[in-house]
């Protein structure tokens, strides 16, 4: 039976006693930000990793993997990833859905629909094509697995000015919830917000105006204050949830805790 789609947080304690050594996870738009960091936190615990990103990826110093580039809103790119990642890798155990943009940042009247459109395209079908991909592979392989879309808070709340980031991110928790209840006897999916995390995403919002995005003085206090995540936590978190049985959330949509809390 399929976990229900209700809500609730993973666990605070971590996964630093978890053996992770020869364990394989795709993480899409790993060339910077919180996809970076992933890749950067799941090598060190000795995974084997495939990795993309629209621009020149890298993986980190000593990991095990391959890297590529890959516009996921495009479907013949990402069902190439994912075939070179099974020929190198083998098993797959955990795929991340990472890649996503912000922008444009701006009321949807002055939102010109071509861009709003490609927002779309990076944020959703992004989403799409790796999980379809994905499940592809389970399907075939005969192998379990687990799919993990990276989510927001923006998928519940309204801000103004980012009418495209918060229908996308609320799209990618539904999806999640579809997937789950079609796919549960052959993968598990979450769609996890990671909070609050000092990426060049954070950078982007604290330099828009105000008359553009009117939150801005919320996200201001927020650095002001260093209330962040950390991309560690966020990474420990994510290996718990795919890999620990006793943190294993029972719901698809997760929202992690706030670090300094936790």
């Amino acid at each position: 039976m399929a976990p229900p789609v209700s809500r609730r947080l993973v666990g605070s304690e971590l996964a630093s006693g978890m053996d992770l050594h020869g364990k394989t996870a795709v993480i899409t738009g790993a060339s910077r930000g919180i996809g970076a960091g992933l890749a950067e936190g799941f090598a060190a615990r000795g995974m084997k990793l495939a990795l993309c990103a629209r621009s020149a990826s890298t993986l980190p110093k000593g990991a095990d993997g391959i890297t590529d580039q890959v516009d996921v809103a495009r479907e013949a790119d990402v069902r190439r990833f994912a075939s070179a990642a099974e020929r190198k890798l083998g098993t797959l155990d955990l795929w991340i859905n990472n890649a996503g943009v912000l922008g444009p940042i701006a009321p949807l009247r002055e939102i010109p629909a071509d861009q709003f459109l490609a927002h779309l395209q990076v944020n959703i079908m992004g989403v799409v094509h790796g999980s379809r991909a994905y499940i592809d592979y389970v399907r075939s392989s005969g192998h379990s697995g687990v799919l993990i879309n990276i989510s927001s808070g923006a998928a519940q709340n309204g801000y103004a000015g980012w009418a495209p980031y918060c229908a996308s991110k609320a799209a990618v928790d539904r999806i999640s919830e579809a997937i789950q209840l079609e796919e549960g006897d052959h993968l598990r999916v979450h769609s996890i917000a990671p909070g609050i995390v000092d990426t060049d995403m954070q950078a982007l919002i604290r330099s828009t105006p105000e008359d553009k995005f009117p939150a801005l003085g919320k996200f201001l206090d927020i650095k002001k204050q260093d209330a962040f995540n950390s991309v560690p936590f966020v990474a420990e978190h994510i290996l718990r949830c795919a890999f620990d049985p006793e943190a294993r959330p029972d719901d698809v949509v997760v929202r992690l805790p706030f670090e300094k809390s936790a």
